[in-house]
């Protein structure tokens, strides 16, 4: 399931850091909510959309070797400080509060699905051996 899910959200983050960074003036018309936002940045908007780019491409390999945990969690990291930001804003009054409902499943649920599939789960027989801790050979003499 975990590898279904990483793929499914990876390869969603990866398509929409591709619009972004090929076409953010479309990105920004389509995406509700973002016009009310300010101004478009073209710029801006590529930035982010390199951000969703390698969060996806990490989700997306994910699902095929899980020795890529860390980016995976690097890459849910991005996206739940992204998340914050939005949460922030709203909390100091710069976004409405009904803005977090509309960015309830494009900005908050990706990072809580990133975690819970990233997040290493202790004792399972689903886990391969890449998800344990194995300390490299030394070869020192004394």
């Amino acid at each position: 399931m975990r590898r279904t899910l990483a793929f499914i959200l990876g390869v969603g983050l990866a398509a929409n850091g591709l619009i972004m960074l090929a076409v953010p003036a479309d990105w920004y018309a389509m995406v509700p909510g973002v016009p009310e936002t300010g101004p478009l940045n073209a710029h801006f908007v590529r930035d982010v959309g390199a951000a969703y780019l390698v969060a996806g491409a990490t989700l997306t390999y994910f699902a095929f070797e899980r020795a890529a945990r860390p980016a995976v969690l690097a890459g849910a990291a991005f996206l739940a400080l992204h998340a914050l930001v939005h949460l922030w804003d709203a909390a100091a009054g710069r976004e409405h509060a009904h803005a977090l409902l509309v960015d309830l499943p494009s900005v908050f649920l990706p990072p809580a699905l990133a975690i819970l599939i990233a997040w290493p789960r202790p004792n399972s027989n689903q886990e391969n051996h890449h998800d344990q801790m194995v300390p490299a050979p030394t070869n020192r003499r004394l």
